[in-house]
């Protein structure tokens, strides 16, 4: 392991860590170190498992194809 320092943060994205950190029931250096694995090593697995999660929810048995020609000669 080595040490990570992090220079000239915000009081802004401070106070939003030790917020997150609070409701995770960990300790600021915890959740940073949570928050960088996920958005460099975790993210891109749970992104592609939510991503066909979604598409396979919002699949619909409707034909489009009979709305737009509806629509096209002015039946909707």
């Amino acid at each position: 392991m080595v040490d990570l320092t992090v220079r000239n943060v915000s009081e802004e994205v401070l106070a939003a860590l030790e917020r997150r950190a609070a409701t995770n029931g960990h300790s600021v250096e915890a959740e940073h170190r949570e928050l960088l694995h996920a958005a460099l090593l975790g993210a891109d697995d749970d992104y592609a498992a939510r991503a066909k999660a979604l598409r396979q929810r919002l699949r619909s048995s409707a034909d489009c194809v009979d709305t737009i020609r509806a629509a096209r000669d002015g039946a909707i």
